[in-house]
């Protein structure tokens, strides 16, 4: 438990400096904070120095997503900045489904990475994880069924 105690996140000019180019991004107290966004979904991180927790709506990590592709994206930036194990995760997550809330979980903890070290957001910006995806659904157009979809043709 004294490792624990012991990580403690930078607060140098440099982190200053990079919280300035992470847009949704900043740092409170001994928390970094950040909002990611995918689709729907809306998520609220909160990275606090600690064992790996991660909980997701005051659900665990494994029961909130069950299936194993979106456990492994959220992870997906600890793993790439070498982070897993060092900080629980803490997130609000609202709007969409399991994929567009997983994806935004993964933008809102790869934003709180880059807080950390200019090396953290150098290696999430080349692994396109703080790039927001602005995919979204298109909208339904009138006269037709759905966005593109149309009724079928009759010859009479």
């Amino acid at each position: 438990m004294s490792e624990v105690a012991d990580i403690n996140i930078p607060t140098t000019t440099t982190t200053t400096a990079v919280a300035s180019v992470v847009p949704g991004a900043r740092i409170v107290g001994n928390a970094l904070t950040a909002t990611g966004r995918r689709k729907e979904s809306v998520a609220r991180v909160r990275l606090i120095p600690g064992t790996g927790e991660v909980r997701i709506n005051h659900r665990s990590f494994e029961d909130y997503f069950p299936r194993e592709a979106l456990r492994l994206a959220v992870r997906s930036p600890l793993l790439l900045t070498r982070e897993l194990g060092k900080y629980d995760v803490f997130v609000n997550v609202d709007g969409g489904g399991l994929s567009g809330q997983a994806g935004a979980v993964k933008m809102g903890i790869a934003r709180a990475l880059a807080l950390i070290d200019e090396a953290h957001r150098v290696a999430l910006r080349a692994a396109g994880l703080l790039t927001r995806d602005s995919r979204m659904k298109e909208r339904k157009k009138y006269g037709l069924k759905k966005a593109r979809k149309r009724f079928q043709w009759t010859k009479r």
